[in-house]
């Protein structure tokens, strides 16, 4: 069932009514309140400029385990060489516009809209998104971004320009910052091979609930 948002309202309905395909509601606005009310019921926001906001809550969520993160050996080797420096929350705009604009394969367009990126870096200068970097000789050159509710960090994207740079992040995040869970929202091949999984919305969110904001 579809639901639409009271715009004055900003609390969401239950998140188990969602559609087989995760799309839950329709409206209402990317505020800082509604957009912590929406990730602390594992609710976000995902559209682009040719529709109204629409709010998911995915029937199976795609996480990642810190303990279950895989690293091939290269990736160990790039890591130990610390060929990369890994930064956090230094340059979050420059991180967002990023993963924004970089060229993706069989993607046109994306979804990080200019209305997106504003929210977040709102939602970052009120200490709840934030991002990991990774640089080169002074350039960002690597990262990714997300939503830290407790010890869960909602992923929201990433990105590389060099060779590793998006895994050296991710590793980062997983094994330096003390998390439970990373939520990677939605299905996808590349954090698959690095030991991501699905498990039932249930079980995703009695480790929510678990967290204090």
């Amino acid at each position: 069932m579809i639901f639409w948002l009271d715009d004055k309202d900003i609390h969401f309905p239950d998140p188990s009514l969602s559609e087989p395909d995760g799309l839950l509601a329709v409206g209402g606005d990317l505020q800082l309140e509604r957009l912590l009310e929406a990730y602390q019921h594992g609710i976000f926001p995902w559209y682009d400029e040719d529709s109204p906001i629409l709010w998911y809550a995915p029937q199976e969520r795609f996480v990642l385990y810190p303990e279950e993160l895989k690293l091939s050996k290269s990736l160990r080797k790039t890591i130990q060489s610390r060929k990369f420096e890994v930064k956090i929350d230094y340059d979050f705009p420059q991180v967002i516009r990023s993963c924004a604009t970089i060229d993706r394969k069989d993607q046109d367009g994306t979804w990080i809209i200019q209305e997106m990126q504003e929210a977040y870096i709102k939602l970052h200068q009120a200490g709840y998104a934030h991002s990991i970097e990774t640089w080169l000789e002074d350039e960002l050159v690597g990262g990714l971004y997300g939503v830290q509710i407790g010890n869960v960090f909602c992923g929201e994207s990433m990105f590389s320009k060099v060779a590793d740079a998006s895994k050296v992040a991710l590793a980062y995040l997983a094994q330096e910052q003390g998390l439970d869970l990373i939520d990677c929202q939605i299905h996808s091949d590349h954090l698959e091979r690095l030991g991501a999984r699905m498990i039932p919305q249930k079980q995703y969110f009695t480790i929510l609930q678990a967290q204090k904001l």
